[in-house]
């Protein structure tokens, strides 16, 4: 738009502003060889359900620049701030230079956000050395404080990869389940209003998390991809169905809206603006020759739990063809990006569980497993773990979250074929869990009898590190030892590596 002629009458061109608009910091994502997704929102009253901003457009100026001082501004802009998205701001910034850093800020109405750091990827093919990168997520407001979150602002990394779990749809004080074993704390701060329905409780809530200062530290220090679970609409919904079963065109208006204010708060590209209810959300990144990284989405296409999505044995339905983790554009994208990879390590970032744990049943011998995990999707299951078998034997990792524990092992068949395939971390909660009880949880204790591909887990909250060479993946298992408190002690609970060419993972 040009400025030199009068604007439309719903564009506010000299905004002002008596407190920053600028509340819930700056973050970037999606990086590509020649750029990225630099984000802010616009919300002087953070909880305000409109974030106490003028329902106009608002001009917001942006600078990309080669360093932090800003001596030498490489791109700059103008972007509108849209009342119809929450005044976020999303601007896709090209024509940068591979693989180096860049910083970034926002200016508005004689205000200035805080700067962030973002990279560019190498080129593909480029000849790379490493790559680090942090796997975190579900980070339950109430139950914690994010210091996980500052303590990956200090790491020096590429990208963080969140798996989900963003925000939690409760109402205050609804989930104050502790280690889920009767030890429950007192909330440390409460969500703001009911359990969430409309688009304005999803904004405020997004807008409460990211007023935290931590959460904001770790979205300013580096690129993110970001993939979302189940709390970021409703807990354990698939495809079309709640966790309730209401009618699916009642839902489906709950989760346009939640998946709306989910695009408005994350440093997405345009092309995963959710339309008519979807969002594009699968995709993948390349770092040179070293790693090829694939983000799935296991919730938008999958089928429904079986057995209303309770832990229970796996019976004939969690094996039947007809039933998909993925949906078929998904596995089909996924399977054909494996087979045509040339990079030394291929990286699987998920949301749940891949290992198929089963456990004994309390007071019986039956065997259990949780339904909304692979191990109630068997099939999906078998045909992924097949597929790298074949294809890409001994350069696959994948990583997830969603239980809040850490868990570090093989993938193997579950069909009698007992050959190690791949392996898998799934990284711990920030806080969901609050302090966690260790090693002496019941899930830890009973997941470690009879899976003896499993070869490490705990109950405690962090964060996975990984640290790739062409040679080995480095996977470091970081733990605090409370979240109840501010600055909780980290440490590592355990470290693993994956040698290039041989599947499964050896403890160091």
């Amino acid at each position: 738009m040009a400025w030199d002629r009068p604007p439309p009458y719903n564009v506010e061109p000299n905004p002002k502003f008596t407190t920053s608009p600028f509340t819930l910091g700056v973050a970037s994502g999606e990086p590509l060889a020649d750029g990225f997704v630099i984000w802010t929102r616009l919300a002087p009253e953070p909880l305000d359900p409109h974030g106490g901003m003028l329902r106009r457009q608002i001009p917001v100026t942006w600078e990309v620049a080669a360093d932090e001082q800003f001596t030498t501004i490489v791109q700059s802009g103008q972007s509108m701030a849209m009342p119809e998205l929450a005044h976020s701001v999303h601007v896709e910034v090209s024509g940068l230079e591979p693989n180096r850093p860049y910083w970034y800020r926002f200016m508005v109405g004689g205000e200035q956000s805080g700067i962030g750091r973002s990279r560019t990827l190498p080129l593909p093919g480029t000849p790379l050395d490493r790559v680090r990168f942090v796997v975190a997520g579900c980070q339950y407001y109430e139950l914690g404080y994010f210091t996980a979150w500052r303590k990956i602002a200090e790491e020096p990394i590429d990208f963080v990869f969140h798996y989900g779990d963003y925000i939690y749809e409760a109402a205050g004080s609804q989930y104050i389940y502790g280690d889920n074993y009767g030890k429950n704390p007192p909330p440390l701060r409460s969500h703001v209003g009911h359990e969430l329905y409309s688009i304005d409780d999803y904004r405020a809530r997004y807008a409460q998390y990211k007023t935290d200062p931590d959460l904001q530290a770790a979205h300013a220090a580096c690129p993110w991809f970001v993939s979302f679970d189940d709390h970021e609409i409703d807990n354990n919904w698939a495809a079309d169905i709640d966790e309730n079963e209401i009618p699916p065109e009642i839902f489906a208006t709950r989760k346009a809206m939640a998946l709306q204010a989910y695009y408005e708060n994350m440093p997405l590209r345009r092309s995963s603006l959710p339309i008519n209810g979807h969002i594009q959300m699968f995709r993948s990144a390349q770092y040179g020759d070293l790693m090829n990284a694939y983000f799935l989405d296991t919730r938008q296409y999958r089928s429904n739990q079986a057995n209303f999505d309770l832990t229970s044995p796996q019976g004939p339905e969690v094996l039947a063809a007809d039933r998909s983790m993925l949906g078929d554009r998904q596995e089909a994208w996924l399977f054909d990006n494996l087979s045509r990879s040339t990079t030394r390590w291929n990286l699987i970032g998920q949301q749940v569980l891949l290992m198929n744990l089963l456990r004994q049943q309390e007071g019986s011998t039956e065997l259990v497993t949780g339904m909304d995990t692979w191990s109630g999707y068997l099939h999906s299951r078998r045909r992924l773990l097949d597929h790298i078998d074949k294809h890409r034997p001994g350069n696959v990792v994948t990583v997830s979250g969603d239980a809040h524990l850490h868990f570090a092992g093989d993938l193997i068949q579950d069909n009698g074929d007992g050959r190690v395939i791949s392996a898998e971390f799934s990284a711990t909660s920030i806080t969901s869990g609050a302090d966690g009880t260790g090693d002496d949880n019941p899930r830890v204790k009973s997941a470690l009898v009879g899976n003896r591909e499993l070869k490490a887990i705990t109950d405690k909250r962090g964060y996975l590190l990984c640290d790739v060479d062409s040679k080995l993946w480095h996977a470091d298992l970081k733990v605090l030892d409370k979240v109840t408190v501010a600055d909780g002690n980290l440490s590592s609970y355990a470290r693993f590596v994956v040698e290039h060419s041989r599947p499964g993972i050896i403890r160091v």
